[in-house]
């Protein structure tokens, strides 16, 4: 059953990725390809219906991985405590400058709003990309189970590293590259004009950073988490996981030069979802490893009562079809072009 609960809560963090991941490539790329207030508002307009019900899934990730792993919640919202302040003020900041932008007309207040969107979706897909650089490296957990990581220390990969590395910098900068390539696709999906062609463009030149980055992450990887090579080794059907990502990744390359933009924006989203799920793979049995591997947290050490798990099993099916409804119903009312007077922010 743990391990049941360990996929479900891998499967929302890589729903979250998909969803907010092109809203934060959106809000990345902002200020580099709309050039004029309408052309900045389209790009708005590609995401302003949905990108606040995108968030929900972070949320929901997290409370399921109360609910399964408390030991795991404990630990890791204890010694994440000042990224995570971080990452909470940079998404306050990035929806008071979707929401706040077009109250006021004026030389000084659209400009801020458009700066502070732009940097704080910036900021956040790197923070995002170095935690998970931080739970494939390992924290420097006790027996006691807890750990503190400052921001930063050396920048090298010692028994007491910082939440900033060499590691998980090169992570925050491919999770970076990804996003802007994902939140490109979408807003080149939705919109049309000059926008478009300016977000096509940066996909593709975007797509060979993130090509790169990701052979280098992965031959890190392999170093850096031992288990992962020895999972790999030992259950070969797991090569699924980086495959996908490999045929994503070529079939953004492949449909963006053909113009088939639904499919290159879903080429992408096979991408995020093979690297993410290959780390899950990769890690498992450990939900998070430690720089001792004798205190690592694993799914046996981490989780909650068996009866616990399966009756809130039950209920987490019921959840989680009211939100795919919920989902489908929103993304169908707002499928196609954007239209920037039609819309609310607009």
């Amino acid at each position: 059953m743990e391990t049941v609960w360990f996929w479900l809560v891998a499967s929302m963090i890589v729903i979250y990725v998909l969803l907010d991941g092109f809203d934060l490539g959106a809000g990345a790329i902002h200020l580099f390809v709309a050039r004029t207030d309408g052309e900045r508002r389209q790009v708005l307009a590609s995401i302003s219906p949905v990108w606040d019900g995108n968030e929900v899934w972070l949320i929901a990730a997290g409370g399921t991985l109360y609910f399964a792993f408390p030991a795991l919640y404990a630990s890791a919202f204890s010694g994440f405590y000042l990224p995570l302040m971080i990452v909470l003020w940079l998404l306050i900041l990035r929806g008071a400058s979707i929401e706040f932008r077009n109250h006021i007309k004026s030389a000084v207040w659209d400009p801020l709003w458009d700066f502070l969107f732009c940097a704080s979706s910036l900021l956040l897909a790197v923070f995002f990309g170095a935690a998970l650089g931080n739970v494939v490296r390992g924290v420097p957990l006790d027996a006691s189970g807890y750990f503190f990581e400052p921001l930063w220390t050396n920048f090298r990969l010692s028994e007491e590293p910082g939440i900033l590395d060499w590691y998980t910098i090169l992570v925050g900068l491919l999770a970076l590259l990804s996003l802007m390539m994902h939140g490109g696709l979408w807003v080149q999906l939705k919109t049309t004009g000059a926008v478009g062609e300016r977000v096509g463009q940066l996909a593709s030149k975007t797509w060979w950073g993130v090509t790169a980055l990701t052979a280098l992450v992965t031959a890190f990887t392999f170093q850096i988490q031992p288990q992962a090579k020895v999972n790999f080794t030992n259950w070969p059907w797991g090569f699924v996981f980086p495959m996908l990502a490999v045929a994503g990744l070529a079939g953004v390359r492949w449909f963006l030069a053909r113009g088939d933009q639904m499919r290159t924006f879903f080429a992408s989203c096979a991408y995020l979802a093979g690297m993410l799920t290959s780390v899950v793979f990769g890690v498992y049995p450990m939900v998070l490893p430690a720089r001792n591997t004798v205190y690592s947290l694993t799914v046996e050490t981490a989780k909650a009562g068996a009866y616990g798990l399966k009756i809130g099993l039950i209920w987490w099916v019921l959840g989680i079809l009211l939100a795919a409804g919920y989902f489908t119903f929103v993304y169908r009312s707002f499928a196609g072009k954007v239209a920037v007077d039609k819309d609310a922010h607009g």
